[in-house]
């Protein structure tokens, strides 16, 4: 399981690359601030939409709010065996522009 900060992830989604970024947080969290680029799936309902990722390329880069849901959601799919990144720091350390809404 990788690590990045959260203003690399921004660098890199700002500089055109094609990441796939899974915001773990609440539809409240969610709606309040996220990344543009991130899908949303919610630790509460993760184990049900986890075919759901099978869509998206890996690495899968797994955000929340600060870094701790995230890390859980990290664990639990690198022991299914996918490749997955925790951003550190989550949408606290975000330094960029955030989507509101769903």
């Amino acid at each position: 399981m990788g690590e990045i900060t959260a203003s690399e992830l921004e660098t890199r989604l700002r500089e055109g690359e094609k990441l796939s970024v899974i915001d773990v947080r609440e539809p409240d969290e969610w709606e309040s601030g996220h990344i543009k680029e991130a899908v949303s799936i919610p630790l509460s309902v993760f184990i049900e939409r986890l075919g759901e990722l099978n869509a998206f390329e890996e690495p899968l880069y797994m955000v929340c709010r600060s870094g701790n849901r995230s890390g859980k959601a990290c664990d639990y799919l690198a022991a299914q065996g996918y490749e997955v990144v925790n951003v550190l720091g989550g949408m606290l350390s975000w330094p960029g522009e955030v989507a509101t809404g769903e």
